[in-house]
C-alpha cells in the first residue's frame, strides 16, 4: 500500500493520470539518449532556414572575409575548394593572426591561416550530440554535410537556443497535460 489516500500505487496512477505522465517523460526520455526524439536533429534546425550558406574560398584574402564576416553578422565561415569543404576561418583565427603577425595578416590567402580539416556532422545528428562533440572539441562552429555536400553551417549558439525552445515547449505541454 501506498501512502496516497489508501490506495495502491497502480491505483493512485491510474486515478490521478500521473502514471501515464511518468511513463510518457520516462520513454521521451529513452528516445533522447539514443537521439531518436522526433525534430531533435540538426536537419529539423536547418529546416526554416533559406538562401546559400555563407562560404568563403581558400584563395580569398583574411581582409576580404573580416568584411564579409561583418556584412553578414557571423563568427565564421565554411572555406571550400569547389563544392568540398577545406576549411573553418572563425573570428578565433583572427586573432590568432593579428597576434602573431600584425596587420600583414591581412593581407594573407585563408588556405595558408585557416582551420583545415574541419569537425562536420550531417543532419540526421541529434543536437545533443553535436552539442557534445562541439563541446569536446572546443569548436562553435560546426559545418553540416550530406552526401559530401555542405548543406547548412551551425553554431553552438544555434543548438542551445534550439534546445531551450524545445525544452520550454515541453515542459509548457507538460504543464497543460497536468492541468487539464
Amino acid at each position: 500500500m501506498d501512502q496516497r489516500r489508501g490506495k495502491t500505487k497502480r491505483e493512485w496512477n491510474a486515478a490521478t493520470g500521473f502514471g501515464f505522465a511518468a511513463n510518457h517523460v520516462k520513454l521521451a526520455l529513452q528516445k533522447k539518449r539514443h537521439g531518436e526524439r522526433h525534430g531533435m536533429t540538426i536537419g529539423a534546425i536547418l529546416h526554416g532556414r533559406t538562401g546559400p550558406v555563407i562560404s568563403a574560398r581558400k584563395e580569398d584574402t583574411v581582409r576580404a572575409v573580416i568584411d564579409l564576416l561583418a556584412q553578414h553578422r557571423i563568427g565564421a565561415v565554411p572555406v571550400m575548394e569547389g563544392d568540398a569543404i577545406v576549411g573553418i576561418f572563425s573570428e578565433r583565427d583572427i586573432v590568432r593572426l593579428m597576434s602573431s603577425y600584425g596587420p600583414e595578416a591581412l593581407d594573407r590567402h585563408l588556405d595558408e591561416v585557416m582551420t583545415k580539416s574541419p569537425v562536420t556532422c550531417d543532419s540526421q545528428m541529434a543536437v545533443i550530440g553535436a552539442l557534445s562533440q562541439m563541446t569536446q572539441k572546443r569548436i562553435r562552429h560546426l559545418p553540416v554535410v550530406d552526401g559530401g555536400r555542405l548543406v547548412g553551417f551551425v553554431s553552438i549558439g544555434d543548438l542551445v537556443k534550439y534546445r531551450i525552445d524545445r525544452i520550454e515547449a515541453e515542459a509548457a505541454a507538460m504543464r497543460d497535460y497536468i492541468a487539464s
